[in-house]
Order: C-alpha cells, then structure tokens, then sequence
C-alpha cells in the first residue's frame, strides 16, 4: 500500500502563469528536470492528479514517427475500437 503525503501550499504566481512549488512531493516519485508527465484535472472534484510518464524503448526497427501514426489512428478511431472490444 502507497503511503499518502499530505501538504498545503499556496498558489504564487510565477510571470504570467500560476503556480505552486512541490519539490518534496516531487523528488519522492523521483521526478526529474527535463522529466515528462500526465496531467488529469477533475474539474468535479477540484483535483489536479500528476503522475509521471513512464518511458518506454521502441522495439528495433521503429522509428518514433510509427508511435506517431499509432497515436492518430487510435484517436481516430476511439469509439470503432472501443466496440470492437466489447463483441
């Protein structure tokens, strides 16, 4: 079971933008500069989840512009491959 870090931080604004410093709660799922992350915001809830992404290596012979195209297609066609799943 994950281990659940409270804080309260106030919301300063940073240029024109927003924003809140977390470098504890950072550094504890060893994010990184220059690291990638997923954003969800739960308008209805009013939470802001950040997870980080996890990086995966290409298999030989797959250059980035596949995932790319992958991407599109299944954005595309979301709901076709959602019905599909489910015969």
């Amino acid at each position: 079971m994950s281990k659940v870090m409270g804080m309260e931080r106030k919301v300063s604004k940073f240029g024109n933008s927003l924003g809140i410093t977390m470098t504890d709660s950072l550094k504890k799922i060893a994010l990184e500069v220059g690291d990638t992350v997923n954003i969800d915001v739960r308008e209805n809830d009013g939470e802001i989840v950040i997870k980080k992404v996890k990086k995966v290596a290409l298999p030989t012979g797959r250059s980035p512009d596949f995932l790319d195209t992958l991407s599109q297609v299944m954005e595309e066609y979301d709901e076709t491959l959602k019905g599909l799943k489910d015969r």
